[in-house]
């Protein structure tokens, strides 16, 4: 790769410009040209090293969603797999070296459509769905560090913080009253020299609208992180494992938020147990560049954290099934290709 793929790469999966022209303004600070940029990003969707670029959005805040899993025999893991991929709900899908061996994401506009959907995935499947929502997050980022240095670090990011008033809580009408720009932005931002502007025209809105709009989510916390959404196996991450924790409830908080802060975790979240079946409330994922990496940085935390004792479980990942942003509101312009 070439150091604007590169750079376009790692220095932009957070805080990417919000202005007229974005692309123009990465373009300034990479030293080449628009059509330069657009073709590098269009290059690296086409190739698989991008899904898009646009929101992370703060699990149930613009709609809800659920880690969900079942047990199926190994020999027909791909014919389950594929059943669970027909639903449009499903954003993840994954096979773990685990007994309980296929394991989804599922997000809907709400509860009822999400309750509906695992009954339906059960019904056609056959099987018992163990379903674990979000209880509490303490880490969530899954931004990728590609090349370990700061080379024209977050330039973007800098600028907005400074025109942007001290964060402050979600409110349900500033969701409510983007619900379409939700629905339009979700599948990654148009490709094209304006793109806000053509977000505008699609929803009857001025380009400053949907600028404000954005800004505001973001400030509020319901997008999470604004940038490039980059496929971490095909970067360079190829291993990674869920690592299930079995803590003490009234430990679960403390010990959440320290290995939230450890630099090899990319999530840290808690969940409930689901007794018999399930023993484990605390989750992290470990992403690394193979498995022997992973593995260390797992002998690392439990030394540190005094978990070398505490019931666990690590449940590397096999085969990718389906991969692509979630989609919480229907876009109804239905334009948005889906990256499985």
């Amino acid at each position: 790769m070439n150091q604007i793929t590169n750079n376009l790469l790692n220095d932009y999966q957070h805080s990417f410009p919000l202005v007229s022209e974005p692309f123009g303004d990465l373009a300034r600070h990479l030293d080449s040209d628009v059509k330069t940029v657009l073709a590098c990003i269009q290059s690296l969707k086409e190739s698989g090293f991008i899904s898009r670029i646009g929101p992370v959005f703060k699990p149930n805040t613009v709609g809800v969603s659920t880690l969900a899993a079942i047990s199926v025999p190994p020999q027909k893991l791909e014919h389950y797999a594929q059943i669970v991929n027909r639903f449009p709900q499903v954003n993840h899908n994954y096979e773990r070296e685990h007994q309980i061996n296929l394991w989804f994401v599922l997000t809907a506009a709400d509860h009822e459509e999400l309750e509906t959907t695992i009954r339906q995935i059960k019904e056609q499947t056959g099987h018992n769905v163990l379903v674990l929502p979000l209880l509490k997050e303490y880490h969530i980022d899954l931004g990728f560090d590609l090349q370990h240095l700061n080379q024209s670090k977050r330039f973007s990011e800098k600028k907005l913080l400074e025109k942007l008033d001290t964060p402050r809580a979600i409110k349900t009408h500033d969701i409510n009253a983007a619900k379409e720009l939700i629905a339009a932005i979700q599948g990654g931002l148009p490709l094209v020299k304006k793109p806000y502007q053509a977000l505008a025209n699609q929803l009857n809105q001025t380009e400053t609208e949907v600028i404000e709009s954005l800004k505001t989510l973001i400030q509020n916390g319901a997008i999470k992180r604004f940038g490039v959404i980059v496929r971490h196996h095909e970067v360079g991450y190829k291993a990674n494992a869920m690592v299930v924790w079995d803590v003490p409830d009234d430990e679960v908080d403390q010990l959440g938020e320290r290995l939230g802060n450890e630099s090899c975790i990319t999530l840290c979240y808690q969940r409930p147990r689901v007794k018999p079946r399930w023993h484990y409330n605390l989750f992290c994922m470990i992403h690394g560049r193979n498995r022997d990496e992973v593995m260390a940085c797992i002998d690392r935390v439990r030394a540190k954290h005094g978990l070398i004792n505490t019931p666990h479980e690590v449940l590397f990942s096999g085969k990718r099934f389906k991969q692509r942003g979630a989609r919480y509101q229907k876009n109804l312009n239905s334009t948005t290709r889906e990256n499985h």
